[in-house]
């Protein structure tokens, strides 16, 4: 936390303004940032990747649901693991509510993990969560969009966030966006990682406003305070 005079309400004014102009700056920024990645090349998805939904057995193209958009998270959650990741199940927590809005917008959202799908619809019955979760299990579809990797990989270099690098575990976040054309043809149009994801968690944007922030500094990693939501004292 970074040490704050106390000043008088006209300091603090002449202070607020001139943070204003460095927030007026980064939202055009992001403006022009956002309107880069709407003009991203889209790739052809040329895999026929299969799901195991609540439905059955579904494609990628099935889980637009209708709609001309898709956004997937990769959800960590591997085959042998009990429950999810609690920084991927921070992030999800804010699906729920925005589902409908999204889909006014033509935009499906799903989640997709390696977990069998009966251990993803437990925990998400644990969680309170209503959104759609698919098991990508026997797919090669997490480790094409390389937020899956084998034991074997993670002994050297794996490519994670566009460049080689070491990483700890064989599953790792991330969020890929699809579109599909009037002939069921499913395009790539865009993929983050790391805290490329940092914007999707509505818990980080309130702490970012409130004078302690994250209040992460003294801590072993970023994430270690994060629990699951029924884990919390």
């Amino acid at each position: 936390m970074v040490e704050a005079n106390t000043v008088s309400r006209e300091n603090w004014l002449a202070a607020r303004l001139a943070l204003l102009e460095q927030e007026k700056a980064l939202t055009r920024q992001r403006d022009e940032v956002s309107a880069a990645r709407r003009a991203l090349p889209r790739v052809k998805v040329e895999e026929d990747y299969q799901f195991q939904s609540e439905k059955g057995e579904e494609t990628l193209a099935d889980l637009f649901d209708g709609r001309s958009q898709l956004i997937v998270q990769h959800f960590m959650f591997g085959a042998d693991w009990n429950e999810g990741c609690k920084a991927c199940s921070l992030m999800a927590e804010n699906y729920d509510g925005v589902l409908l809005h999204l889909k006014q917008r033509d935009v499906s959202l799903v989640a997709t993990s390696r977990a069998p799908l009966d251990k993803l619809l437990a925990f998400r019955d644990r969680m309170g969560w209503g959104f759609k979760w698919v098991s990508s299990l026997g797919s090669d579809f997490n480790a094409d969009f390389d937020v899956g990797f084998t034991s074997a990989q993670i002994e050297g270099e794996v490519c994670y966030n566009y460049h080689k690098t070491k990483f700890p575990m064989t599953e790792a976040p991330g969020m890929s966006v699809f579109a599909r054309d009037s002939d069921s043809v499913v395009y790539h149009t865009y993929s983050c990682y790391g805290r490329g994801l940092d914007p999707l968690m509505g818990t980080y944007q309130y702490l970012d406003l409130v004078p302690k922030g994250r209040d992460e500094d003294n801590l072993s990693y970023g994430m270690e305070w994060v629990r699951h939501h029924d884990n919390y004292e």
